[in-house]
């Protein structure tokens, strides 16, 4: 039986990349959607102030439109897609959507962190959902699994490999033993990371997408601005190496789990073992990890970023909207951080965790033992040290003596390695960076 109902009509904001991949997906391929979903769904226009890509893209012309306000009071569009980026304009965008009573599609991970609980309120205001699956990993599904896969799972953990310009640009430090320059570089030459890298580099990109996650996973609403990040730009070749002969492997990790009363937030570089599932995680793709009590441990693989990749999970909220799943899961859930409290987020130094702990010491006797009385003095106990034979190398520069914990409280860490720096033996500020093991299952 034909279906007679009105299409759900889309304006699409923003035609870079991803927008012009969308477009491309609800023209071109539309006979696989209209194969597969009764409501059917059509774009409407294209808002943008430069349609260069729209038309190299080979788009209707006929489909072009720079007023939103148009595009707003058309009452056949039903939904908004935002793939504008940034938190300004692109946060008056979807308002404006939302007052309008149009739903909204993003990929924002950064607005979302920023403002979500602000936006969410707003659209349940005009009767009216979020959606944003291409938000956290491009076309991994994590935001689907999250609410609608992992419904029944109290979630204790997420261990997200979730920016694959930072993942490509380990794989290259770590599989052809190249400098993190020479790997950005690398990066940069194959379109995976921008003139200015900074947004990636530094670990904000996974922060913004960690917020995102984790509130839905906990439950709570969780403050951005209270998440420890560090990044990859200061990781130098020989951890990278010393990691790999201790049987690890580097990775940037977006951690979430439960801690005590609290939750633990945090991303930064981390040794994993090789056996780890996050260690063969290789170039450009994204993972996440997810472990529920009841699931046990779950994982979800793909490409976190490109046009189509992130097109295909942005056309699959268009889906849900023309469905009428959008709504009833945005009006139904109870997972969003608008209608949820603060989030009891750990301090940084209440992390517990195991450390791989670099010293550039002086080559001379009773040098160890004096490391190891300021560790033990901070109740942090060793699990292992590797010191390979002296070189020829400045002296100057000290000899590098590895050292590897067992799960120790990072206030304490800290601690020990600004006492560690103070002794006069020590001739450069001690490296530290976390050893993260498999989660254990709460089955």
């Amino acid at each position: 039986m034909a279906d007679t109902r009105e299409p759900l009509g889309v304006a699409l904001v923003g035609c870079g990349t991803v927008g012009g991949a969308v477009a491309t997906i609800l023209t071109r391929d539309q006979s696989i959607l209209a194969a597969r979903l009764t409501p059917r769904i059509a774009l409407r226009c294209i808002v943008d102030i430069d349609f260069a890509h729209a038309r190299e893209c080979g788009l209707d012309e006929a489909l072009f439109c720079e007023d939103l306000g148009e595009a707003l009071a058309d009452p056949a569009v039903g939904v908004v897609v935002e793939l504008v980026g940034g938190t300004t304009v692109a946060r008056d965008i979807i308002a404006d959507a939302l007052r309008a009573g149009k739903h909204v599609v993003t990929a924002n991970k950064a607005l979302l962190a920023h403002h979500g609980a602000a936006l969410y309120a707003l659209a349940r205001e005009h009767g009216v959902s979020v959606s944003f699956e291409a938000s956290c990993a491009g076309g991994v599904p994590i935001i689907r699994a999250l609410c609608d896969g992992l419904i029944a799972n109290r979630i204790d953990a997420i261990y997200g490999i979730v920016n694959g310009t930072c993942n490509f640009i380990l794989t290259e430090m770590t599989q052809h033993e190249r400098s993190y320059a020479d790997a950005l570089a690398a990066a940069q030459a194959a379109g995976l990371a921008e003139a200015d890298p900074t947004l990636d580099v530094s670990g904000t990109d996974s922060a913004h997408k960690l917020a995102v996650m984790a509130a839905l996973a906990f439950g709570q609403r969780v403050d951005l601005e209270e998440i420890p990040v560090d990044g990859i730009d200061a990781l130098q070749p020989c951890d990278v190496g010393y990691g790999q002969e201790l049987g690890y492997v580097i990775k940037l990790l977006a951690i979430a789990h439960r801690q005590g009363g609290g939750i633990s937030l945090r991303v930064r570089p981390a040794f994993i073992p090789k056996d780890h599932p996050l260690a063969w995680i290789s170039g450009p793709f994204n993972a996440i990890s997810v472990y529920g009590h009841a699931t046990g441990h779950t994982m979800y693989y793909g490409r976190g970023a490109g046009g189509m990749p992130t097109a295909s999970a942005v056309v699959a909220d268009l889906a849900s909207v023309a469905s009428g799943t959008a709504g009833r899961r945005f009006a139904q859930l109870a997972l969003w951080p608008d209608l949820n409290a603060s989030a009891s987020q750990l301090p940084v130094d209440d992390v517990e965790s195991r450390y791989y702990i670099r010293v550039a010491a002086e080559d001379k006797p009773g040098v160890f033992a004096r490391i190891a009385t300021v560790l033990g003095g901070h109740d942090i106990s060793i699990a292992s040290a590797l010191q390979h034979e002296p070189t020829d190398a400045d002296p100057a520069a000290g000899v590098p003596v590895v050292i590897t914990t067992h799960r120790a409280r990072e206030g304490n860490v800290r601690s020990a390695i600004a006492e560690i720096n103070a002794l006069p033996v020590i001739k450069a500020e001690t490296v530290c960076i976390d050893m993260v093991d498999e989660h254990p299952e709460q089955m």
